[in-house]
């Protein structure tokens, strides 16, 4: 176990609680960890790879297609990540992630990654209760992802109940048990 900086790859999904990854990221980033964002297309109708990339002081990933040429970039990320947090993780990043579909840069880099991965949910309390979301959660918990919320209360579509991202405070807090707890 190392006490020392870690490499976090930050999944930020197609939520409206996507802007709240900019707290995670500011967050493990002042805890001194380097922080590295990957965003579906959606994440970035709520949140902008420029704000991340200068939270984290690290090129933010949106689109494969855009990597330089070389070793692929989204592979080295994958293979240097010591965590994988996605936060917020939607019920269709949960469900592409249990089926292993890799079909833009997230979803393809937590395939490669062989890193602790923590989940938080964050969807509509009818979506995360649906018995599909919750058989991909109950899959994904069998093969080790960690889930952390969703938390109930008032939700974007104006229902009160399940759904809403978890406290991006708690959210920091699980990621740096995980991180102490996982070898270097």
């Amino acid at each position: 176990m190392s006490d020392g900086p870690k490499t976090i790859l930050l999944g930020v999904t197609g939520s409206i609680a996507a802007y709240k990854a900019a707290d995670i990221a500011s967050a493990l980033t002042k805890a001194g960890h380097s922080v590295h964002a990957v965003l579906t297309e959606e994440a970035t109708h709520y949140v902008t790879p420029f704000l991340l990339q200068n939270l984290t002081r690290n090129h933010v990933t949106v689109r494969l297609r855009d990597e330089a040429p070389g070793r692929p970039p989204h592979i080295e990320i994958a293979e240097r990540a010591h965590l994988a947090l996605v936060a917020p993780a939607t019920a269709n990043l949960i469900a592409k992630h249990a089926l292993g579909i890799a079909d833009d840069a997230l979803t393809t880099i937590l395939l490669a990654t062989r890193a602790p991965m923590l989940f938080a949910p964050a969807m509509n309390g009818n979506m995360w209760l649906h018995p599909a979301i919750q058989a991909h959660v109950a899959t994904l918990k069998l093969r080790g992802v960690s889930f952390i919320g969703p938390d109930t209360g008032m939700l974007a579509c104006g229902y009160e109940g399940i759904g809403r991202l978890w406290d991006p405070a708690g959210i920091v807090a699980r990621a740096i048990e995980i991180l102490a707890a996982s070898p270097a």
